[in-house]
């Protein structure tokens, strides 16, 4: 280990970018094409396209027959060797484990089976990450983190077959894997990215530290993204590497711990002349921010997944509990105040399934463009499974608040709610803040918009060509605005096949949907005419757009798996009830939503946060004490070697 060198407060080597640079950054990482249908994209262009996600896609014979029983055998592991009341006690997974998910094939779910995984489809993958996370959200997330976001997925989508025969076998059985993207001081902004991969020869020299390595700690495979400088020969750019864990000048400088997820192998990275060959390089240089949204755009499914799960856990609390504990003469759920904190869980769990059902199955079915989907079941399910446990914790009164040990240790069921909370809180962050995932939904939601009228808004653009634009513009919305007049949604007998005899009717939640959808893509055609080039600082307005779209997919789906449910499963009726429910909910938020895109607050907000940053109301700080400790805003990550112990611990 290297003698402790000194470091500066700010870290002159970070690439200084303007704003705009910035945002041509992550511009030019986006997809900018869509070859494929989308029903979310139509639905924000006031399209309600049913027919893309109705009749309800389902798995293969084989498929489902394989996924059944590898979920027969993991479920029989997380019963009899999996504690995770240890987990959260202990801060760790055991090594016991972590080697039986190796030996049931786990860490090969969805690597194809000539690989040596398991190959399941990512309806499958999504119920047994949705299984293990019910036992332990940190077992979850290792899981999740190895496939959905770690190696095997950016070497699926855009490995050599030379990199795939070299690192899927042992990704599939042996080999833990991480994703470093985020660096102490680089977030969301991956412009300013300031780790290194300088070309030497027949290799890549890596200099950089990264932050919150989600499985960095035991991983055995990384995949890193670094900035190439341009030279001769050398494109440049953010690009991606396969790095092996082990090589010489890495070291994981600190294992984090965090208000939830105690298990989780979450650390600090260090490379400092770290070489890589060239051959590592996952697709071209300048190529990685690409590989990493197009990455995520089935890897964000993971996350929803163990929301849904933790939906299931918190209605099944909740039911039992709330028929054992009896005030004032009857059950707590018989009365109005609780009984409608369950009829939200129960609504909302099953909103959160059909979600995560529908947006996997168009996955596996590759005919869907599902970056949209994909995104709002993160953000739909990361926000509302938050509510579903803050709900069963009110629900559950003090004993919600009490750990399960300590419930446990006077005679009571370990129902670890308030763990529950604490691990969900993260999901609202993790894979794109919920604020990110606002601008990327509502960047995506207005592509058309730009596609025609992007030039007349842009400053740089000169006169003629914003002449050009503007006439692209007027003959596309000469053409689209009249279609946003009138649709089915305002037909009495449409979607009646969501009206069948002995259920209830959830064919005028459709025409709902039908009839908001267009409103919606009106509301941002008056806010683009309104606001123009500043529509993108309006992220207040952007984010209620993107809000109603939410509800208004959420609605689709739990209509749409009602259906399915009533053709293929013995409580189809039940499922209608619940469809209902949810639907009739989801309205009231989405018209409270509506109300809140021209009536707001959003302009003294911004005058109360340059007083706030200006020191107008330090005053109200007054009378208090400051318990943080000393130290730096953002850690110092100046290149170099490192100063501290190397606690990376591969799991052999």
């Amino acid at each position: 280990m290297s003698a402790p060198h000194p470091r500066p407060e700010t870290s002159p080597h970070r690439p200084k970018v303007s704003e705009r640079e910035a945002r041509r950054v992550a511009e030019d990482a986006r997809e900018q094409d869509w070859r494929k249908p989308s029903f979310a994209k139509e639905l924000f262009l006031g399209r309600f396209r049913l027919d893309l996600i109705h009749p309800h896609p389902l798995p293969g014979g084989e498929e489902a027959r394989r996924g059944e029983e590898f979920l027969a055998k993991l479920r029989d592991f997380l019963e009899t060797e999996v504690d995770g009341a240890l987990i959260e006690r202990e801060a760790r997974i055991p090594d016991a484990v972590i080697d039986g998910i190796k030996e049931l094939g786990a860490l090969g779910m969805k690597i194809d089976t000539k690989y040596g995984g398991l190959g399941l489809s990512q309806v499958y993958y999504n119920k047994a990450l949705a299984l293990a996370g019910s036992v332990s959200p940190a077992l979850g997330a290792l899981l999740s983190a190895h496939q959905s976001i770690g190696v095997p997925q950016p070497l699926k989508i855009f490995g050599t077959e030379e990199q795939k025969e070299t690192f899927l076998p042992r990704l599939a059985r042996t080999d833990i894997s991480a994703f470093l993207l985020t660096e102490p001081d680089v977030g969301s902004d991956p412009a300013r990215l300031a780790t290194t991969a300088v070309p030497d020869g027949d290799d890549y020299v890596l200099d950089g530290v990264k932050l919150w390595t989600t499985n960095g700690v035991v991983a055995d495979l990384l995949v890193v993204m670094a900035r190439v400088p341009r030279s001769e020969g050398h494109k440049g750019g953010i690009t991606a590497f396969v790095v092996e864990a082990g090589s010489p000048g890495i070291t994981v400088e600190n294992r984090n711990a965090f208000m939830g997820l105690r298990g989780l192998e979450n650390g600090v990275t260090r490379f400092h002349q770290v070489r890589v060959p060239a051959a590592h390089r996952i697709g071209p240089e300048g190529a990685g921010l690409k590989i990493a949204l197009t990455t995520l755009n089935t890897g964000r499914l993971s996350l929803p997944a163990m929301c849904a799960g933790a939906g299931k856990w918190c209605l099944k609390i909740a039911r039992e509990w709330s028929a054992a504990r009896e005030q004032w003469g009857k059950p707590v759920a018989r009365h109005e105040a609780v009984g409608a904190k369950i009829s939200f869980i129960a609504a909302t769990t099953f909103a959160l399934e059909a979600v995560l059902d529908l947006s996997s199955q168009l996955a596996d079915e590759d005919r869907n463009d599902i970056r949209i989907e994909a995104a709002l079941a993160k953000l739909y399910g990361s926000e509302m499974a938050w509510l579903i446990a803050d709900e069963l914790v009110q629900i559950r009164g003090g004993r919600g608040y009490e750990t399960a040990d300590s419930l446990a240790a006077r005679g009571e069921r370990a129902v670890p709610a308030e763990q529950l909370l604490r691990d969900l809180r993260i999901n609202r962050i993790f894979e794109g803040s919920t604020e990110i995932m606002h601008l990327l939904i509502a960047r995506e939601a207005v592509d058309a918009h730009l596609a025609v009228a992007g030039d007349i808004i842009d400053p740089e653009k000169s006169l003629g060509d914003k002449a050009r634009a503007g006439a692209q513009a007027g003959v596309f919305y000469a053409k689209w605005l009249p279609k946003l007049v009138a649709g089915p949604g305002q037909l009495p007998g449409a979607y009646g096949d969501f009206h069948p005899a002995g259920h209830v009717d959830l064919s005028g939640h459709l025409r709902y949907a039908e009839r908001t959808s267009r409103k919606l893509a009106r509301s941002t055609f008056y806010a683009m005419s309104r606001w123009q080039g500043r529509l993108e600082t309006k992220q207040g307005f952007l984010g209620r757009i993107v809000d109603i779209g939410a509800e208004l997919f959420a609605m689709s789906a739990a209509c749409v798996r009602a259906e399915m449910l009533r053709k293929t499963e013995p409580h189809g009726r039940e499922a209608y009830q619940l469809a209902d429910a949810f639907c009739r909910q989801s309205r009231l938020r989405i018209e409270e939503l509506f109300g809140r895109l021209w009536a707001n607050t959003d302009d003294l907000d911004a005058t109360v946060v340059k007083g706030v940053l200006s020191g107008t109301y330090a005053w109200l700080e007054e009378g208090i004490l400051d318990p943080s400790g000393d130290g730096p805003w953002i850690a110092d990550a100046t290149p170099g070697p490192s100063a501290r112990e190397n606690v990376h611990r591969p799991i052999h």
